[in-house]
């Protein structure tokens, strides 16, 4: 049986399988069977949804297959990822359902499931799902599709508006000046009434969504714009969302981009500054920048690196305990406040921490410098794992003794690919491009 749920649940191009409407009124009633069995009661969920095309016929299709199940459920309408994860524990939800494809292109969509708590649900969950989805193919779809109950949604995105201003309780952005780009997705509406009501001088871009243009050339993946504006506006910053809003990154007032690493450096110090950096760590991704690990070496704060995922990053801040972490595509996670990345939460946070300090964003980044980076993908037959042969082990050795304390060597296979991946970070960049160059191929006499 194919796995169908990846690390950020159930993805894929909206109408087809497992995104066609029978598969998805089959997960909503799986997952209101599970939860009736294990509850012993009628289970309540809540969905939200981005605001892609397909989003409100996918959400008609859950509430019929929940309904089909015997379990309630309501909807926030559109609403971020974090939103609705906020949504399933302030009101005493079993489990939030989010419909959305984040960064990808308004044809994909997906669903992903949150505990009350924030975290994803259980792998046990998503086989007992994948299970019934495998078990119906074929069988026909009920007649008609029950509408969305959307009753409650504007007390929900209230309330989620509420939580997140309480949480930088006090934060006077009168004197700033920010361009917003919402990515014509989940923040559209959201955001700028947010920045406004801290007093902030709001100009708020790609925010008229049509069901196709989320993410088309604006948002996070595609900060060209925002930097324009932001120098155009003479404004003190940018802030980008992707479509789902549960990543942001930054423009500084010179139009440069800050992005997720940079992002750590400056809330890392900042928590360490209040006393709230537990074990004095922070949990990136192996993507991180090496520059991000030597400054925050120099500060005293070591960095743990995790699979590239949230949800590793996750695991990662909850084994060790740690109180911040994230990914250089801006998803950053407080576990104390939030087990979700949330964009406009992260957003806030920093620029609490900027408007303590009295500082410019380009000013509260200093200290941490991006090392140069390379990578070159080789075409390989196999994926043999790499320490199993002699001349590849012995060449991948000899470079990291040879980076030891001012660079790093990333090698991996792509997961979706016949491809070997040598990543390497160092300070000089025509040596790091002859390094990554003649470790490839090594690498494509060896498996090429």
């Amino acid at each position: 049986m194919k796995r169908l749920f990846g690390t950020d649940g159930i993805r894929g191009i909206a109408g087809e399988f497992p995104l066609d409407k029978a598969t998805v009124r089959t997960i909503g009633n799986s997952l209101s069977n599970y939860f009736r069995e294990e509850l012993s009661r009628d289970p309540r969920f809540v969905t939200g949804r981005d605001t892609r095309e397909s989003g409100g016929w996918i959400e008609a299709e859950i509430h019929s297959g929940i309904h089909e199940g015997g379990g309630e459920v309501e909807s926030a309408g559109i609403i971020t990822t974090p939103g609705v994860a906020y949504v399933t524990n302030a009101f005493r939800f079993d489990a939030g359902i989010v419909i959305s494809a984040s960064h990808n292109p308004f044809e994909d969509n997906g669903i992903k499931i949150f505990s009350p708590s924030g975290k994803k649900i259980s792998s046990d969950i998503e086989r007992q799902i994948e299970a019934d989805i495998y078990a119906a193919q074929g069988s026909a779809i009920p007649v008609g599709s029950r509408k969305a109950d959307s009753a409650s949604a504007n007390q929900f995105r209230a309330a989620y508006l509420d939580h997140l201003a309480e949480k930088v309780g006090g934060l006077d952005l009168s004197h700033r000046k920010i361009v917003l780009d919402c990515a014509n997705g989940a923040a559209s509406d959201l955001a700028p009434e947010l920045f406004k009501r801290l007093g902030a001088n709001v100009t708020a871009i790609n925010c008229s969504p049509d069901g196709r243009n989320i993410n088309l050339n604006c948002g996070s993946l595609h900060l060209d714009g925002l930097q324009r504006r932001v120098i155009e506006e003479k404004a003190d910053a940018g802030i980008a969302f992707d479509g789902d809003a549960d990543r942001a990154l930054f423009v500084n007032e010179k139009g440069e981009v800050v992005d997720g690493d940079a992002t750590l450096w400056v809330m890392a110090r900042y928590l360490k500054d209040h006393g709230k950096l537990a074990n004095s760590t922070v949990v990136s991704t192996v993507m991180s920048n090496i520059g991000l690990e030597l400054a925050l070496k120099g500060e005293g704060i070591e960095l743990n690196r995790a699979q590239v995922g949230d949800k590793y990053v996750l695991d990662e801040l909850l084994a060790n305990g740690s109180e911040i972490g994230g990914e250089q595509s801006g998803h950053i996670i407080f576990p104390e406040i939030s087990l979700v990345g949330d964009g406009m939460m992260t957003a806030l946070l920093l620029l609490r921490a900027i408007v303590e300090r009295g500082v410019s964003v380009s000013e509260a980044t200093t200290g941490f410098s991006r090392y140069p980076q390379v990578l070159v993908n080789v075409k390989v037959k196999e994926k043999r794992p790499f320490a199993e042969i002699p001349a590849i082990a012995e060449a991948a050795r000899e470079l990291e003794t040879r980076l030891a304390g001012s660079g790093r060597l990333l090698l991996r296979y792509s997961g979706t690919e016949n491809l070997a991946r040598v990543m390497i970070e160092g300070k000089d960049q025509a040596q790091i491009e002859s390094q990554a160059l003649g470790l490839a191929s090594v690498i494509e006499a060896s498996l090429g």
